[in-house]
């Protein structure tokens, strides 16, 4: 009797399990959180085509929205914890620098999380990699002029 051999199934399906569980824990998070997100929007969006409802083009531009904002937020998810955490990691490994923790939490948790009909018309950039804000400059600003 070879017993090695059906014990060497298991890792494979539990690691698929976990695979599946995992895609289907992104599915809920996707599902659950796109709709707040969305919400939060612009109050007036800057084209003309994404204000008209009803058409059957407006509808297709909403599906194909979904469609790949389902297929885009995962990744856009995954890369943002993983930038969370290895901020955290230069941060602590750095001796507590928070410049060089920050570059790296500002380029991978800013940027687009949901697909929008403006992206897609192309009115919109999808900024995948985040952009600093102007107003956290990499050099500190200068110190006030004492009173005199």
């Amino acid at each position: 009797m070879n017993t090695y051999s059906s014990s060497s199934n298991r890792p494979c399906v539990a690691s698929s399990f976990k695979l599946v569980a995992v895609f289907l824990l992104l599915a809920l998070c996707t599902i659950t959180m796109v709709p707040s997100v969305w919400s939060q929007g612009s109050a007036a969006p800057p084209s003309r085509e994404s204000t008209e409802g009803g058409t059957a083009s407006g509808a297709g531009m909403l599906a194909m929205s979904g469609l790949s904002t389902l297929l885009y937020f995962p990744l856009k998810a995954v890369f943002a914890i993983g930038g969370g955490i290895v901020g955290g990691l230069a941060y602590v490994f750095s001796g507590g620098n928070e410049q060089a923790a920050k570059s790296i939490w500002d380029t991978s948790l800013y940027g687009t999380y949901v697909i929008t009909p403006d992206h897609l018309q192309g009115n919109r950039p999808i900024r995948f990699l985040g952009v600093a804000d102007s107003n956290d400059a990499l050099a500190p600003a200068p110190a006030p002029e004492p009173t005199r």
